[in-house]
């Protein structure tokens, strides 16, 4: 893959832009090896090397006259890892900002509102932008032009404010403020493998994304992600789907015949987006709570016959990891973007043992990508 940033040393993130992908590909499963002990490693399964980023968080930089999204202080709109959409929304984006002269922040001097734009592009091709600004007064300009902003992005489904006054290295606040009529973006997927040989087949499934709910940036990735987890629930009864997003574990299993399946997650926006889903697709099968998922496992009278857990880089934790070693749940599907994180885990867990791993490259270009295991007793 070229890149003209990487060239002239303007953004050097993929790290690894340099070696071919192969080699990439051949390192990154050796080293997942090295860390978890499987009884079956399946084949790693390779990515696209562009154009395979869902999601885009820029950084609003530069002047109201030319606003530039990218890094700090960097414009990387022709970015080649975003679809193409969201390349194509970067410059028109740029061009709104500065006809509603909105001021990019400056975290040096403290000054400025903008701080970051975050796009989403649904397998439909619709997008979703978010602004994230120190004040909830940009509201007014937005709304104000909004029409302008879908003249310039046709494919705009849904627009959003996010409030972030802090000055922290933190991109998102907690206050979202909805632009747009429609409060969140269709996400149909198919569930199918590459190699075609999952007995699961290849089925849609309809997810619905929330501005501030959190679905893997690798579309094609995730979807071989639930396909196997699918795979690997078949005749099962019972499973919860813990740190679930927006349920694309959940609604996967459920897709395939497990009758009782439970989602946890701590944002109310996901869980919402979850429930209205599972009442169209899986009524009476799926259903999602908001709860701290440490708190909520502990506080249920029975366990399901699979759990499977999406937890973030840091791991389930000692918490977790103690619950399930004590439970008895026979079961355990762990998807991890964190191997380390993983086998960390698996050390707090010694009754189950790795049956089947699969790494992923759900981040071509970087030292980071998934792994997924069933984990049984």
């Amino acid at each position: 893959m070229d890149c003209e940033y990487f060239s002239a040393g303007v953004c050097r993130s993929c790290t690894h832009l340099e070696t071919p992908y192969n080699e990439q590909l051949a390192a990154k499963f050796s080293t997942v090896r090295e860390l978890i002990d499987a009884k079956v490693w399946l084949p790693a399964v390779a990515s696209k090397q562009e154009s395979f980023r869902n999601k885009v968080k820029l950084v609003v930089s530069g002047s109201i006259a030319q606003p530039k999204l990218g890094i700090a202080d960097a414009d990387l709109r022709n970015c080649p890892l975003p679809t193409t959409g969201i390349r194509l929304a970067i410059a028109p984006i740029a061009e709104f900002i500065r006809e509603c002269v909105i001021q990019p922040y400056n975290p040096m001097t403290d000054t400025g509102v903008l701080k970051y734009v975050i796009i989403t592009e649904s397998t439909t091709g619709e997008l979703m932008v978010r602004f994230v600004a120190r004040r909830r007064g940009v509201q007014g300009i937005l709304f104000k032009k909004y029409e302008r902003l879908r003249e310039l992005v046709p494919m705009l489904a849904v627009c959003t404010l996010n409030v972030q006054p802090e000055r922290k290295a933190i991109i998102e606040g907690t206050e979202e403020i909805l632009i747009s009529e429609q409060s969140s973006l269709p996400m149909p997927i198919v569930v199918s493998d590459p190699a075609q040989e999952m007995t699961a087949g290849v089925q849609r499934l309809e997810l619905e994304l929330r501005p501030q709910s959190f679905f893997q940036t690798n579309t094609e990735m995730a979807e071989v992600l639930y396909a196997r987890a699918a795979q690997w629930a078949q005749g099962a009864h019972s499973a919860w789907d813990l740190y679930c997003g927006v349920g694309g574990f959940a609604l996967a299993l459920a897709q395939a015949g497990v009758k009782n399946v439970v989602g946890v997650e701590v944002s109310d926006d996901a869980v919402a987006a979850g429930n209205e889903q599972a009442a169209r697709s899986f009524p009476g099968v799926v259903s999602f709570v908001a709860s701290d998922v440490d708190e909520w496992v502990r506080a249920q009278e029975t366990t399901p016959e699979v759990v499977v857990v999406n937890p973030p880089r840091r791991g389930i934790g000692a918490k977790m990891a103690q619950w399930l070693e004590e439970s008895e749940v026979p079961t355990v599907i762990y998807s991890s973007c964190n191997a380390r994180g993983l086998a960390a885990d698996l050390e707090k867990m010694p009754s189950y043992s790795v049956e089947q791993a699969q790494m992923l490259d759900m981040f071509p270009h970087t030292d980071h990508s998934e792994t997924i295991a069933l984990l049984k007793r």
